[in-house]
């Protein structure tokens, strides 16, 4: 990096066109953004709570998000994808605390998740394609263990934005390889999210995520495209078909956490919060139910790392918002035992009341509520048959059952 970057212009792909939205300026600690004219005019709101859509300069009035505003921090790397750019400004000799925000989506550029793409870009590393998903395991591994920076640049270029602790690579699929993700517009590319194991996670960690989401669908739950790719030397990858970018083009992401700005590394949510803005943003009961089975999901399933950055939503062209289909749905302990968002003021013993009484928030009738937990519970029986087909081990197949069954007959 040559030189600070003071001022950075943000676009939107509305589907496969391009739309200057504003611009992004730097000054002192602080940072504005103003709309583009012609943005105006469009009447979308790409974060309506936090950055309406108004004429002249605004700063954001706190310090959360080192003075960006939420939507655009949710372009930002997080955990793995923050850990890989680190390392490789570091490598450049330059020093992490002169680096600005500003640098940081310049990074970014086109290749984050979601609509938004931001200019001047720094260009990443050449493209690399790769024969099998073992080898790219293998380079996580090498700079995980050894701190091995010489595959800083390929792991960075298939990184793009992402967020979480654990490894996870942006794709695209092409015949049976695996390159890092173009941002070409005109293009319709069949681009994956595929995760590794970090140290820590257990060896049949990509098929317990995958079991997961076989038990996400027996749920009813609204869930990306899934797989388990294939590997000679581990248990297999657990990938999800990505949902911000389909046929007619870009899909625009905004987080709970980006929406309200919330820190999502802190517990400091409630389930009731989240279906309140389900209710604002989308205007839509069916929407709301959504999130309510995801919910209930959630707490049955023993998911307890719920935190802000995993729920968003997706505004289309029109600028209609829906609940994105859920992400992120496996076994986790949470911090001290207890889940990130809490339901209803409980973090750990959450019982049948506390469930109807989010659907009462919600406007759920009773009856239907119900209905909805005796799926999710019906679907957690299953765990099992899930678990042998995705060939998890026989000890995490015994653990995870014990915990969810101690779950689902909970008062």
């Amino acid at each position: 990096m040559e030189k600070k970057i003071h001022q950075l212009q943000v676009s939107y792909m509305r589907g496969r066109e391009k739309i200057l939205v504003g611009e992004l300026v730097c000054g002192g600690r602080r940072i504005s953004f103003e709309y583009s004219p012609d943005f105006l005019k469009t009447g979308l709101q790409l974060s309506p709570f936090k950055l309406p859509l108004k004429a002249g300069p605004m700063w954001c009035e706190d310090t959360l998000f080192d003075g960006l505003f939420g939507v655009f921090n949710d372009s930002l790397p997080d955990g793995w994808g923050r850990l890989l750019l680190d390392r490789k400004l570091t490598q450049l000799g330059i020093n992490l605390a002169q680096i600005t925000p500003l640098d940081r989506l310049s990074y970014v550029g086109g290749c984050g998740m979601g609509a938004l793409s931001y200019f001047p870009e720094i260009k990443p590393p050449a493209c690399v394609m790769h024969e099998d998903l073992d080898h790219i395991a293998k380079e996580c591994l090498q700079f995980q263990c050894n701190e091995d920076d010489f595959f800083v640049d390929d792991l960075l270029r298939m990184n793009g934005s992402s967020a979480g602790a654990r490894p996870k690579i942006l794709v695209t699929l092409v015949k049976e390889k695996f390159q890092a993700t173009d941002p070409n517009p005109e293009k319709f590319h069949n681009d994956w999210i595929i995760k590794f194991g970090s140290i820590v996670d257990p060896t049949d960690i990509g098929p317990i995520e995958y079991a997961y989401h076989q038990m996400a669908l027996s749920a009813g739950m609204d869930v990306p495209e899934a797989k388990l790719f294939f590997s000679k030397k581990d248990r297999g990858y657990f990938g999800v078909k990505r949902f911000d970018r389909v046929e007619s083009g870009y899909l625009h992401m905004h987080s709970l956490s980006g929406l309200l700005h919330v820190d999502y590394r802190i517990p400091s949510l409630d389930y009731e919060t989240l279906v309140k803005i389900t209710q604002e943003l989308t205007k839509s009961q069916e929407e709301v139910e959504k999130q309510f089975r995801h919910a209930i999901f959630n707490v049955l399933s023993h998911n307890r790392d719920d935190h802000g950055r995993n729920f968003s939503f997706l505004m289309c062209e029109t600028g209609t918002w829906h609940v994105s289909p859920a992400y992120d749905l496996t076994f986790s302990s949470g911090p001290a035992g207890e889940h990130c968002t809490t339901l209803m003021g409980e973090g750990k013993n959450i019982k049948s009341s506390h469930f109807l009484a989010l659907a009462k928030v919600g406007g759920i009738q009773e009856e239907r509520a119900k209905e909805i937990i005796e799926e999710v519970k019906a679907a957690m029986e299953k765990w099992p048959s899930f678990a042998e087909e995705a060939k998890v081990t026989k000890s995490s197949t015994a653990m995870i059952h014990k915990a969810l069954l101690q779950l689902i007959k909970a008062p």
